[in-house]
């Protein structure tokens, strides 16, 4: 199929546009609700109707119904396009900055901003690598293997979700980032050899960056205190903090002091049980020459 015959595809919900909006998000359905509203009064006032619309935007009609009664949010291509097609002067594609704020998920939202504004994050996840850390392909293969199966659509919103996240890595200043992975995990291919190289060649690159320490918990240690699971450490310029652990506290996020310095002890000790940085990146130099 040339390039030209599949751009004039109109997408449908099978294969593309926009995601479905959380009914518990109650922002998120405000704002998609709103901008949906607003698009349907420019459509009509430009006496188009939703087939003709959607043919002239590259989606189909039910799709254009669906982002119009605010039950699916639209991706930047759409809003784009509709802004061309109507001659909206840029109107409807300034409402990007509104929607690509409720895009994810509202724990994943919150998750991030809080991760915008730490200055010090710990992560250490006891059977897969941080989210921070995976390339798409292994957030891909990750998120699709789970049972029951996400939809494709849940798959490429998680995907993206993850990988919004990982803007911390262009913050500055920089934040100070620990990392600690189990040597398990790096031993496991999942998504296939190509997929596992592309995977250990970033946490290469990522621990080799001037504010992150990557640390990796051999699997011949004696001693192991961080068998209960995930730990996450967020730190912010004004002395206050975030921890979660699973193991603790219901797994529920915590800012009061005793707590936090419990979870301090128990990813210090982590810590100062896995390998060095340097021994740690040694480690992940010799598997990937393995594969």
């Amino acid at each position: 199929m040339s390039v030209d015959v599949e751009a004039a595809q109109p997408r449908d919900e099978a294969d593309d546009p926009g995601w479905e909006v959380d009914p518990d998000d109650e922002w998120g359905v405000a704002v998609i609700t709103t901008v949906g509203r607003q698009l349907k009064l420019r459509r009509e006032a430009a006496g188009m109707r939703a087939g003709q619309f959607g043919k002239a935007v590259g989606y189909g009609e039910d799709m254009v119904y669906k982002i119009e009664g605010g039950k699916r949010i639209p991706r930047q291509d759409f809003l784009n396009a509709a802004d061309e097609v109507l001659g909206a002067d840029g109107l409807i594609a300034a409402t990007w900055e509104d929607v690509k704020k409720v895009r994810y998920p509202k724990k994943v939202r919150e998750l991030a901003k809080l991760e915008a504004q730490a200055v010090e994050i710990g992560v250490y996840v006891s059977n897969s690598i941080s989210g921070l850390l995976q390339t798409p392909e292994h957030a891909r293969a990750v998120i699709g293997a789970a049972q029951p199966p996400y939809s494709p659509d849940d798959v490429e919103r998680m995907v993206a979700a993850r990988l919004a996240r990982q803007s911390i890595f262009e913050r500055n200043p920089a934040p100070a980032l620990s990392f600690i992975l189990e040597e398990g995990v790096l031993r496991r291919p999942i998504g296939g050899t190509m997929v596992w190289r592309q995977q250990l060649e970033r946490l290469l690159e990522a621990g080799r960056l001037h504010n992150v320490v990557l640390q990796v918990m051999p699997t011949n240690c004696t001693t192991h205190s961080g068998l209960d699971g995930k730990i996450e450490m967020l730190k912010f310029a004004d002395g206050t903090a975030v921890g979660r652990a699973d193991g603790e506290f219901n797994g529920r996020p915590t800012s009061e002091p005793k707590h936090l310095r419990i979870l301090e002890l128990q990813y210090g000790t982590i810590r100062a049980q896995a390998l060095s940085p340097g021994e740690s990146l040694a480690l992940i130099e010799q598997l990937l020459g393995e594969t």
